[in-house]
């Protein structure tokens, strides 16, 4: 222990001698131990640890010599220095038998104290140093044990480089992580080293070497590597460098982290944010929509209010359906039990008739508004107006179609609408772009409606056996339906109503400019909003071209439409834009996006476009296209 005195040990058969010498050699720290014969010393000697042996020549039994060559002989007592006390005038002979037996010096009695303080001192010196030395030794095993059993058990891959970037150490954790042995590593420079990317190698070494050079001891890189199985995976390093004892660094200690699977789910993280935005803001969108276009046909603020409050709430009950199956699908059957629950349809005046079928979600929601519509109107104008008249409610399943029939009976006699009004635009809107096949029957004994909905879409439209580009190339959005015109839920309803009194303009407010007949290409995935779109487009004086749903629609319309301008979603049902974004450079036709993402989930190429986030208001989509306007002017002058 570092506190424990240093013991010297003195032998001397004389009783007197022994005392003389424990009151000369009074020094700190030290312990005379003294014995009176050889054998008291040998048992001294296989106890303790002795810094230096004084012993007398002359003895009774064994003597000096014999006891010091027996010393010699033995592992643990080998290194005691010796010094030899004698009375006896020696002679040379005497001399050398003494160092001969390993003595370190010949003292004869009577002795210098002085002589004698100084050279114990220096074996007391020696064995201090020894004794620290030791301790020095003890704790850098443990520590280096310590090192080893972290670098061994630690889920972190643990190596150690030279300056020369070559590898010293490699630690179990890096063999289980990494996946090479210890025996193949150890001695590899880092440019040879098999588990660094090619590309990323150079990086690697620069990075390292500047933490050698710099003043900074700890650094955390970012580099890819390799497996054994040849797996890329993605690692955190942690660098520290150990210095020299001159301080310069010597060595780099490298501790690595597998983050492969936590950035995968980073990224999964932000993607999924940024999904949940676009949902969310699609969703405001399309009710922004619904009360844009219904305060266009509400007959007062009453109707309005009424209508709006029925088409939120299927929309929600539409919602919750496809949350409690993670917005993967929705039962046809269960879209129409909402309806019957929320009161729109009376449960006994309703024959339902068809499979269970589920809808993809963008489906189920078009439906249950689809639905609420019928039902609404059916209230207000048809068999469910009175109370005798009935619902008949039945859809079959053909291949990958819904055929779907909604007939109505049993109500006044029934007078074929002679304008549109928002129930069956919505119906045409939301699934026309799709390739339905939508007709209505006006026939005096009840309405009936038949639906041809595709549970996939594609670019084809199957009511007219061609591309629906080709029916969109040089239309305006209101001739370019996908199959023929649907007829009217209802007559006309005169202008709307204001919820309050009419305001005027704002002073502040410039009025923009005319879109000039502008062919304005829409590409939404959100029949409603598409339909918002449009409408903001015609009543500006653009011509609105589309909608397209999916990026082979608008590129089919791209390549024989020619539009002047476009306006993209940032998404089509899970589709990326930047096929369309890019064809539409090609041709150097200016376009914007509307999105409910942010700038980081568009087109890395295109983060110079204008981009309008939903929901908008119709003043900001008219500034946007003229923003886009001003730049084909330029580029003609």
């Amino acid at each position: 222990m570092p506190n424990e005195p240093i013991k010297i040990l003195a032998v001397d058969d004389i009783q007197e001698n022994l005392v003389a010498l424990e009151a000369a050699l009074d020094q700190p720290g030290v312990e005379l131990v003294t014995a009176s014969s050889g054998l008291d010393a040998l048992e001294y000697l296989l106890k303790d640890d002795f810094a230096l042996a004084l012993l007398d020549v002359q003895m009774p039994g064994m003597d000096g010599f014999e006891l010091a060559e027996l010393m010699r002989g033995t592992e643990r007592t080998r290194g005691i220095p010796i010094i030899f006390l004698t009375a006896v005038a020696t002679d040379e002979r005497r001399k050398f038998r003494g160092f001969e037996a390993g003595a370190v010096d010949y003292l004869l009695k009577p002795l210098d104290i002085t002589i004698l303080n100084s050279k114990v001192a220096v074996f007391v010196e020696l064995a201090r140093q020894r004794r620290e030395i030791a301790n020095q030794r003890d704790e850098l095993g443990a520590a280096l044990g310590r090192l080893r059993a972290y670098g061994d058990n630690s889920l972190l891959a643990t190596l150690e480089v030279d300056a020369d970037l070559r590898i010293l150490n490699w630690f179990k954790g890096a063999e289980r992580t990494i996946g090479y042995h210890a025996q193949d590593m150890i001695g590899l420079r880092l440019q040879d080293a098999p588990f660094f990317l090619d590309e990323e190698r150079a990086s690697v070494q620069d990075a390292i070497r500047e933490l050698l050079d710099s003043e900074g001891r700890r650094a955390v890189q970012d580099h890819r590597f390799r497996r054994a199985d040849g797996a890329r995976r993605e690692g955190e390093w942690y660098a520290s460098a150990l210095p020299r004892s001159s301080g310069s660094h010597g060595s780099i200690m490298l501790s690595m982290i597998d983050v492969t699977e936590r950035r995968r789910a980073e990224r999964t993280q932000r993607l999924l944010i940024g999904e949940l935005n676009h949902r969310v803001k699609n969703t405001l969108a399309t009710v922004q929509a619904i009360s844009s276009q219904g305060f266009r046909h509400a007959r007062s603020p009453q109707d309005f209010q009424e209508a709006f409050t029925g088409r939120i709430q299927a929309l929600s009950r539409a919602h919750s359906l496809l949350s409690a199956t993670t917005w993967d699908s929705a039962s046809l059957r269960h879209l129409v039990a909402d309806q019957v629950a929320i009161g729109a349809i009376g449960e006994d005046r309703l024959r339902l008739s068809g499979p269970d079928i589920d809808l993809p979600p963008e489906l189920a929601l078009r439906f249950s508004l689809i639905l609420h519509e019928l039902a609404t109107n059916a209230h207000k104008y048809g068999a469910l107006s009175n109370e005798t008249g009935t619902v008949s409610l039945s859809w079959t399943r053909e291949g990958e179609w819904i055929s779907l029939r909604w007939q109505e009976a049993g109500g006044p006699p029934v007078v074929k609408p002679e304008r549109r009004g928002f129930g069956s635009s919505l119906i045409e809107g939301s699934l026309a772009s799709d390739g339905a096949r939508i007709h209505a029957d006006y026939a005096p004994e009840g309405v009936r409606w038949d639906l041809m909905v595709p549970l996939v879409t594609g670019s084809e439209c199957a009511a007219c056996d061609e591309p629906e580009t080709a029916a969109l190339a040089d239309l305006p959005a209101s001739d370019t339906k996908a199959c023929a015109p649907v007829q009217e839920l209802a007559p006309a309803p005169p202008e709307p109503l204001p919820i309050s009194e009419p305001q005027s303009e704002p002073a502040q407010a410039i009025p923009l400019p005319s879109l000039d007949n502008l062919r304005i290409l829409i590409v939404e995935d959100e029949p409603l909003v598409a339909m918002e779109l449009a409408m903001e487009i015609e009543d500006n004086g653009g011509i609105a071209i589309g909608p397209a749903s999916s990026c082979e629609q608008a590129i089919g319309i791209i390549e024989q439409a020619h539009p002047d301008l476009a306006l993209l979603d940032g998404n089509l049902n899970g589709e990326r834009i930047d096929p369309v974004a890019d064809a539409l450079a090609a041709q150097d036709t200016p376009f914007a996006f509307v999105s409910g993402y942010d700038r980081q989930h568009l087109p890395a190429n295109h983060g110079h476009r204008p981009m309008l986030a939903k929901p908008f208001l119709g003043r900001e989509v008219h500034a946007v296209i003229a923003e886009l306007a001003h730049e084909i002017r330029n580029t003609a002058g």
